[in-house]
């Protein structure tokens, strides 16, 4: 999409006539509104500051639609953290679309993180949570979660930075924009644009199908709240980030795992149409989502660990975030967006690409050990890799380690496994979704496999998921790449290739190889590497196995 495309009236209505819609048959079929409840109080700002309305060298205030704001300075970046985008989702705003924040007087304080939604944590037990620090999820947990960080280099509406709006990671159940792989300072100051991340509901608190499990009317966007969240967030960016620096016209979305699935969403999403102009999936291409049967299947799950019928289902908005929380755990379930509404019609990517979002370039990706991420047997030898390719492919073992082998005879049979999870899995969905959006010859899609493999934890994670996180926010100094010069080397690459797409729309600069837009026919993808190049169908062998020897498909396709 070109810049300044998203302006048409037309796109505008009809995205104020679906949230207008949306809230008004969520509150009709309730007895009484859902009023916005305030937030607290802010505290005041140094006198001299609030009256004047101006900044000094450490502290920045600048204007939102609900009120003022001040973020402190972090070098040359100015960090505002906390801002609400939305009212508190609890009480009876729970299961219903976003509300409007209530606007505040005088001055907020956004020194720090707010509320993430309520979740259950990572456990210390795994190495790779660990690495990745997914424990850290700071600022608390609660119900008033709809917010958002915002890191500019300059607040002045004359400077029209190009704006990289970041959905976490986590599945549609975990995690928040206040986790530190989501720090946007350096990303920030780096590339010279404004990075924006959000928090929305998770689980059972976005992503319930009361209406399919006998909930009335009311409670019929209850499946796909969080990502309405979302969509809430990138129309606070719009009407505001002018005053952070930011460009209206040039909004990126951009995702990796869970922040992926819930980009390719939002590619979906009537209402959001118009709001970003630019996209990125990181290993997270989501081709199908939770259908409505299945949806209501996980909602009479939970009801039913909640001991609450059709009869009190009013029941649902009176219990305690912690009650629910406990049951969505013990009820399980694939609490995700549910199509159906009309806020989320259909499949993301199933059969065919959104023509909602036809106009916005994309780049998809993976990387070579995605998998990794999920497996513990380190010491795998390679008489085991056979063995348990074996068991997964019946009588194909022998072949399929040769084959791997011809590609990489150096890598740990961990590694390998690993690879070959990832290829069955995850990667044919980005080629699936890469091709799909080629197909439909409006903007163009860009693919990258990411093969660096970090250093960290004696190196047995590989190019594991998450590790193009860190190099697309140049954060450097993670455990993925220590400050190392190769690592900063990696960081630089992916760092500028998303500056220039968000700023332009193609990802072509002077730290890659030229990069073309990807067909099926060509198969091009760039590799991320040492050796950082486009290849025409990179792995073709492996690829070609996985074509004819395709395992079931997953819940995202």
């Amino acid at each position: 999409m070109t810049e300044g495309s998203n302006d048409a009236p037309k796109d505008s209505d009809r995205r104020s006539v679906l949230i207008a819609g949306a809230a008004l048959a969520a509150t009709a079929a309730v007895a009484g509104k859902a009023a916005a409840e305030a937030p607290s109080p802010p505290s005041k700002a140094p006198a001299g500051l609030a009256a004047g309305g101006g900044s000094s060298k450490i502290f920045q205030l600048t204007e939102t639609a609900t009120g003022k704001v001040q973020g402190i300075a972090n070098g040359p970046v100015w960090e505002f953290k906390g801002i609400p985008y939305g009212a508190p989702t609890g009480g009876k705003n729970r299961f219903m679309p976003p509300q409007k924040a209530a606007p505040w007087k005088g001055v907020r304080e956004c020194f720090a993180f707010t509320s993430v939604c309520p979740q259950t944590q990572a456990d210390i037990r795994g190495e790779y949570g660990q690495f990745i620090m997914w424990d850290r999820q700071v600022g608390g947990m609660g119900e008033d979660c709809l917010s958002l960080n915002v890191w500019t280099t300059n607040v002045d509406r004359s400077a029209k930075k190009a704006v990289m709006v970041s959905f976490h990671g986590g599945g549609f159940a975990t995690g928040s924009g206040n986790a530190p792989g989501f720090d946007g300072k350096n990303l920030a100051y780096y590339g010279d644009v404004v990075v924006v991340s959000v928090n929305h509901r998770l689980a059972s608190f976005g992503y319930t199908n009361l209406v399919g499990a006998g909930a009335p009317e009311a409670f019929k966007y209850a499946g796909v709240t969080g990502v309405m969240d979302l969509v809430a967030a990138l129309q606070w960016v719009h009407d505001n980030i002018e005053n952070f620096g930011g460009d209206p016209s040039r909004v990126m979305i951009f995702g990796q795992s869970g922040g992926g699935a819930k980009t390719s969403t939002v590619l979906a999403m009537p209402p959001a149409k118009g709001l970003f102009h630019r996209a990125a999936v990181q290993s997270g291409s989501a081709l199908r989502l939770v259908t409505p049967e299945a949806g209501a299947a996980t909602a009479e799950k939970l009801l039913k660990q909640l001991g609450i019928s059709k009869a009190n289902m009013g029941d649902l908005q009176k219990i305690s975030w912690q009650q629910l929380l406990e049951a969505q755990t013990a009820a399980g379930g694939n609490f995700s967006p549910v199509i159906g509404a009309d806020a989320l019609p259909n499949h993301p990517f199933d059969p065919a690409a959104p023509a909602v979002s036809a106009n916005v370039p994309m780049i998809v990706s993976t990387c070579l050990e995605d998998a990794a991420l999920g497996l513990t047997n380190f010491t795998l030898t390679e008489p085991e890799l056979t063995a348990l390719f074996d068991r997964r492919w019946p009588g194909k073992g022998k072949d399929l380690t040769a084959l791997y082998r011809r590609y990489d005879p150096i890598a740990t049979p961990f590694l390998i496994q690993a690879q070959a999870f990832t290829d069955a899995g995850a990667r044919r969905a980005a080629y699936t979704q890469a091709a799909r959006k080629a197909e439909l010859h409006a903007a163009p899609a860009y693919v990258y496999q990411w093969n660096w493999r970090t250093p960290g934890y004696d190196g047995q994670f590989g190019a594991v998921h998450g590790i193009d996180v860190s190099a697309s926010f140049h954060s450097v100094r993670d455990g993925f790449f220590d400050g190392s010069t190769p690592g900063k080397k990696m960081a630089d690459r992916l760092a500028s290739t998303f500056a220039a797409f968000a700023k332009t729309g193609d990802p072509n600069n002077h730290h890659i190889p030229p990069w073309s837009p990807y067909s099926d026919a060509q198969r091009n993808v760039m590799l991320f590497d040492n050796d950082t190049r486009q290849e025409l169908g990179p792995r073709a062998e492996i690829r070609a196995w996985w074509d004819a020897n395709p395992p079931a498909p997953g819940a995202r396709g």
